[in-house]
């Protein structure tokens, strides 16, 4: 019978060392252990063609040292000479970006430096820190090139050490079956053997299920958690077949079913348009192993920690950019002719509780939205040198072609409904932004036409500048509303079923809430896709507010709050919030050129009269990005991203007079096939809706795993070891965990006896740190964690400038990249520790709750000495070695005995009492449910837990 247990999957290339000779770089990657290794062969001989050599075999370490050391003697100019060596140690590295070719030989990117921005369930997320790029062929056989130098500078010019993110974890599903080979089949051809099996009546093969879990950047965590599911129901079907038929399921792949145990994993593909260096890694993909590519996103990851009375909750933000149809801010406007918009970022937010850290006995939550320009075809002319250049329709689309085509990308990822929140102004003196809606508008109209109403697409257009200039009205009351509306909508995901709790009390909103439930929790169905003009300080707003209003039924469902609802001036919304502006700066910076211009705080109106000035500098910084900046980080994006491929006989990249022909192909050919005006979307994603069709399961999915075969006792499947990494020497002052942002560290006040419930809410004097905007520099925000609290904010409040709204801006150059909420803060000693001193140490009435006198009374020092003799009774020592001296009179008189369950009770050792039978079996229970193994409620329990309700509530 089928069995289930867990195990992840955990790349075996993890650090890398280069080695190099006059003709060959050896490529040499292990597990972090260093106990499996597997070794590239790179040819230096030639000098345009990339020649890549991988045994797939799995080196020990003692076969990787012999290997070395005969390259190392074989490659000596002299026989025995130990003087010269035949092979040196180039570079060490973490990881292959990819191989890149401009007009000489190819390059080789490598990740050098790394830093761990987060943590999901064990597994490690990590930004790149620096690169190396090193050229492959030797001088002796390089071909010079003219321009090569220039084209080098254009690539550099993508700074892979900022906002760049991988992790090492690929998804896949075990399962095992009889045999002993390591073995890489088609997943095709699995099912359609289990499938003509079924019709066979022959004799029984057993196969057991081991299910893995792990992360994959370019996916949600909803995908990685429930759609990699799907092969799992088919895998456990007891397939039969009888020896004379001499059928296999694997026989194809020429694998044996006698002797032996394995282990199957499947493998995932990345979701492409989320992924950064496909392209360099496309000349070597089908020639290494998968666990040399490694995969980056690009966008923003930061995670902080939530503590609710010492119960760590992880609350992480990932970002997630589009490399299609990827630039800056004037220059990709709207959607290219495959339907990919500009400046489109998926944000995810991720809530599990880290006090459990398997997938499959944790909690694990998450909520998705989405960002974009407006699918037209429209631009900004930029050669007039005004701040806000006319908007211009380039093309006539009378049947929403390019919306048809990008809102059927979005129903085959996040299913129906797609709702469409655009903030573009609706009133304005001269036609600028509301040309933009009025066109939106025809199109969606248009494509609902032809849509089942249940899953049309929703439109709501609300102009926020207009309400942003109202005194009487509140820009973020409005916005709640909206995102409870949509959360409603959408739902959310989560890995578990509801509470006990929500069906004995009931909340009115939780049964109202959208989405798909299913027997292991929740699943999310439909998007809001959120969009202003540049999709910057305005769509921030709303994704936090929305977010904000997902969290609290996140926090619900995991049974931390009793009502999904959550107010503003808590600690938990002030940690959400930073976080959210941190996501917000970087995606502007990556798009505009700045920094936000206008914050949450802006739009409380409770932002500190210095933003104004910052807000001026931001302004000019952006403008002066996009008129002076702009057109070199473009060309190197479509560098990087193998928009443009140098040729001989080709224009150069710095001669093209626009970029518009590298992002729109049918302009340099028909297409063949044109796609319906009514049934604009992808066949079979209609059948499926309101589920995502990337998540059903059916054939075309199913092409797309692949299964890897090994021993069941790999270390690839060993998270503990991965985690934890007891081979490695660690430190509390580097633990990830203690380092990060936390509620009750950064944001809960100093003082005792106020509530440290991270949902309460708090007065502007008693937060232990208001949230922090845009810092003037890294000292300020140390002296602001050190401090107990923070200055309230002044009286003047700063009015919300609706005229420049997402057309402004700065980068600060101090601070370089933008703040990350999970980097270690290092504390420095500064010369005014005096002030700093004074803001610690409290008094003992705040501490305590009372004053302590100077001089205890008579009755206090002879209760204090008889706890003392108690203690001094109980040493293992003689009478006269003991140095007790008291001047008490009743020292010699009191003799206590003390009471304990303990056989032997003293203050060195103790014998600790048996345990009875029952305590040990609520004991084995306890681990039991750890490992998500529940025990199923008597009768009395639940009685008892009715009475708790009844007597707690009603």
């Amino acid at each position: 019978m089928p069995v289930a247990a867990a195990a992840p999957l955990i790349s075996s290339v993890q650090k890398l060392v280069l080695y190099e000779t006059r003709a060959r770089y050896f490529l040499v990657g292990s597990n972090p252990a260093e106990t499996k290794y597997r070794v590239l062969k790179i040819d230096r001989t030639e000098p345009k063609d990339l020649v890549i050599i991988d045994d797939k075999h799995v080196y020990t370490q003692q076969e990787v040292r012999e290997l070395l050391g005969r390259l190392d003697l074989g490659n000596r100019t002299k026989m025995g000479q130990k003087g010269s060596s035949g092979l040196s140690r180039a570079v060490s590295a973490f990881g292959i970006v990819g191989f890149v070719r401009f007009l000489e030989g190819y390059y080789i990117v490598l990740i050098t430096k790394r830093r761990k921005m987060a943590d999901i369930g064990g597994h490690a997320i990590y930004k790149i820190e620096d690169t190396n790029m090193i050229y492959i062929p030797n001088d002796s056989v390089r071909v010079s090139h003219p321009d090569e130098a220039r084209y080098l500078r254009i690539f550099q010019n993508v700074d892979l050490s900022s906002n760049f993110y991988f992790s090492y974890y690929y998804v896949r599903f075990l399962g095992q079956h009889k045999n002993g080979r390591n073995v890489v089949i088609n997943l095709a051809v699995v099912f359609r053997r289990l499938d003509g099996l079924k019709k066979k009546k022959s004799k029984m093969i057993p196969l057991a299920i081991t299910k893995s879990y792990s992360y994959d950047l370019s996916h949600s965590l909803q995908y990685n958690l429930t759609v990699l599911r799907m092969p799992l129901e088919t895998l456990k079907t007891e397939t039969t077949q009888t020896r004379q038929e001499s059928f296999d399921i694997f026989e194809d792949e020429g694998l044996s079913t006698q002797g032996g145990s394995g282990v199957f994993g499947i493998c995932s593909k990345p979701y492409e348009k989320y992924v950064w260096n496909a392209k360099l890694l496309e000349a070597v993909r089908a020639a290494v192993h998968r666990d040399w590519l490694l995969y980056i996103i690009h966008g923003f990851c930061g995670q902080s920690k939530l503590l609710i009375y010492g119960r760590p909750i992880y609350v992480t933000l990932i970002a997630r950019r589009s490399s299609k149809f990827a630039g800056t801010r004037f220059l990709k406007r709207g959607s290219n002719c495959e339907g990919d918009v500009a400046n489109e970022v998926e944000t995810e937010q991720i809530l599990y509780d880290a006090s459990v850290m398997s997938f499959s006995a944790g909690s694990y939550s998450s909520y998705v939205q989405v960002r974009g320009s407006v699918p037209l075809y429209w631009s900004q002319d930029i050669s007039t040198m005004m701040p806000k250049p006319p908007i211009t329709l380039d093309q006539a689309d009378p049947y929403a072609h390019v919306a048809a085509l990008h809102f059927d990308q979005m129903l085959q990822r996040f299913g129906s409904p797609i709702i469409i929140l655009n903030l573009v102004k609706e009133r304005e003196k001269r036609k600028h932004e509301r040309i933009l809606s009025e066109e939106l508008v025809a199109a969606v109209t248009y494509l609902n036409q032809f849509l089942p109403p249940e899953h049309a697409i929703i439109y709501i257009p609300w102009d926020m500048a207009k309400y942003t200039k109202s005194k009487l009205c509140n820009v973020l009351d409005r916005l709640n509303v909206i995102a409870e509306s949509v959360v409603k909508k959408t739902g959310f995901f989560v890995n578990r079923p509801d509470s006990y709790c929500s069906i004995l009390r009931p909340d009115e909103k939780w049964n109202e809430l959208g989405g798909c439930v299913v027997s292991t929790g929740r699943l999310q169905t439909g998007v809001l896709r959120t969009n202003c003009v540049d999709c910057l300080d305005r769509t921030n707003t709303a994704q936090f507010m929305v977010g904000k209003c997902a969290l609290a039924y996140q926090l619900y469902s995991l049974g931390l709050i009793d009502k999904p609802n959550l107010q503003f001036d808590t600690d938990a919304v002030r940690l959400f919030e930073e976080l959210y502006e941190d996501h917000g700066d970087t995606l502007s910076l990556q798009y505009g050129g700045s920094q936000l211009v206008h914050r949450v705080k802006t739009y409380r109106k409770i932002a500190p009269w210095t933003q104004h000035s910052k807000d001026i500098m931001q302004t000019l910084s952006r403008y002066y990005s996009n008129a002076f900046s702009d057109a070199d980080r473009q060309d190197s994006i479509n560098l990087f991203l193998g928009v443009f491929k140098p040729a001989e006989g080709k224009p150069h990249l710095w001669e093209l007079p626009t970029d518009f022909y590298l992002h729109h192909k049918n302009t340099l050919g028909l297409s063949q096939t044109r796609k319906s005006y009514t049934y604009w979307w992808t066949t079979g994603v209609l059948k499926h809706l309101p589920l995502p069709f990337d998540e059903v399961t059916c054939a075309e999915n199913r092409r797309k795993l692949t299964v890897k075969k090994f021993h069941k006792y790999e270390e690839e499947i060993d998270i503990h070891n991965e985690f934890f990494r007891p081979y490695e020497l660690s430190s509390f002052d580097e633990t990830f965990c203690l380092a990060m942002t936390n509620s009750t560290r950064d944001f809960m006040p100093k003082n005792v006896g106020i509530d440290p419930s991270p949902f309460t809410v708090r007065k502007p004097d008693e937060t232990g740190k208001s949230v922090l905007g845009n810092k003037n520099n890294r000292e300020e925000t140390v002296l602001q964690r050190k401090t107990a609290a923070s200055a309230p904010p002044p009286p003047s409040e700063e009015a919300v400038s609706s005229s420049s709204e997402d057309d402004s801006g700065t980068d600060k150059e101090d601070e370089g990249a933008v703040s990350q909420r999970s980097t270690p803060v290092k504390v420095t000693d500064t010369g005014d520790n005096t002030k700093i001193t004074e803001n610690v140490v409290q008094s003992t009435k705040d501490v305590y709750g009372v004053n302590l006198s100077d001089i205890p009374s008579e009755d206090d020092l002879a209760i204090y000495a008889r706890f003392v003799q108690l203690g001094q009774s109980q040493h293992k020592q003689d009478k006269g070695s003991q140095q007790f001296c008291s001047k008490h009179p009743l020292d010699k008189v009191i003799n206590l005995i003390p009471i304990s369950s303990f056989s032997q009770d003293n203050i060195y050792e103790v014998q600790p009492p048996r345990a009875d039978r029952k305590s040990i079996e609520i004991f084995h229970a306890h681990i039991q449910a750890g490992r998500g193994n529940m025990q199923p409620l008597g009768k009395d329990d639940f009685l008892m837990y009715r009475e708790y309700i009844r007597n707690r509530y009603m």
